[in-house]
């Protein structure tokens, strides 16, 4: 008798561990984490001298983030993980003529990182959009080439890359906070 529940406490046990929503870091420290890292965002607009109204900017992919919401629950942290890992790489580029504070950017990075790295444990290895991620890699890529790249990484050219981001973030959360227990039905 003995063995059959431990054996169905081991089977319970495995299944929990592989479900996305049975993350605890997902559930429990992503909302502070994300809240966080807008914050650090909207941190770094208060220290913007240069006006940046009008300015065209590289146009978020919606329809990848239309698939990736429909997509399951792994296949949207992976998404969400990738975005994260872009915003990364994307904010390690030449920030010196940037008029924001380097500890604001390096607090930003770290909470980013932290957030990719938990989210990537939440669904292992696996990950189901590798082709729209191709097109979400080349999305960031556009946006180093025509903003930053053509701009001279000046002040005006991160506030925009700084405003994009902000967008992708939100996207982020969105599809986290989607598979939270208490945004379920």
């Amino acid at each position: 008798m003995q063995s059959r529940i431990f054996i169905a406490c081991v089977f319970l046990g495995l299944f929990c561990a592989c479900s996305a929503l049975s993350c605890r870091w997902m559930e429990h420290r992503f909302r502070p984490y994300s809240e966080n890292s807008l914050d650090l965002l909207d941190m770094m607009a208060k220290n913007m001298t240069n006006s940046t109204d009008g300015e065209n900017t590289v146009p978020f992919p919606d329809h990848l983030y239309s698939q990736a919401s429909k997509a399951s629950a792994e296949g949207k942290l992976s998404f969400a993980v990738h975005i994260l890992k872009e915003v990364s790489a994307l904010f390690e580029e030449d920030q010196s003529s940037a008029s924001w504070q380097e500890v604001t950017v390096e607090n930003f990075l770290n909470v980013v990182n932290k957030q990719a790295d938990e989210l990537h444990s939440c669904i292992g290895s696996r990950g189901e959009l590798k082709k729209q991620n191709t097109k979400l890699h080349l999305y960031f890529k556009r946006m180093s080439n025509e903003i930053l790249k053509k701009k001279d990484h000046s002040a005006d050219a991160w506030e925009l890359i700084r405003r994009e981001v902000k967008v992708c973030l939100i996207k982020a959360d969105l599809l986290v906070s989607s598979l939270l227990p208490s945004n379920q039905n």
